[in-house]
């Protein structure tokens, strides 16, 4: 075996859950601060669009610092298939579009999410 996937699993597991927090905090930060203009852009309430993006931030710390992550990961799991919903039966987005608003990022996400939900995150965790 080239590496020693002992060693490599669990910071692989912190990388993917840093990753996607990032990722969640940035677009829930906006979503927040924001709510109007975002709201009016995905077609949702601005009161309901702040309240999407106080969940995105706080699953997107729990995520991060290993605080009861695999309740995180679910809050967040339940925003993509939200976000994939919306995308294929509303707006009729296929997987792959050529501008880049297909569906397959939204996919990605949840996958990576699905990981740290199974692998309850790896050895770096609090609770």
């Amino acid at each position: 075996m080239l590496v020693d996937s002992i060693t490599i699993v669990p910071y692989s597991l912190l990388f993917l859950r840093i990753i996607i927090a990032i990722i969640f905090f940035s677009s829930g930060k906006s979503h927040f601060q924001h709510s109007v203009e975002r709201g009016k852009s995905i077609g949702l309430p601005a009161n309901f669009t702040k309240l999407l993006g106080a969940v995105e931030v706080i699953a997107a710390f729990s995520i991060a610092v290993g605080l009861f992550l695999q309740i995180g990961a679910l809050l967040l799991i339940f925003v993509m298939l939200g976000a994939i919903q919306k995308k294929i039966f509303i707006w009729k987005t296929e997987f792959y579009e050529d501008k880049g608003y297909g569906w397959h990022y939204d996919l990605l996400l949840l996958l990576g999410l699905l990981v740290i939900f199974a692998t309850g995150g790896g050895h770096y965790t609090i609770i």
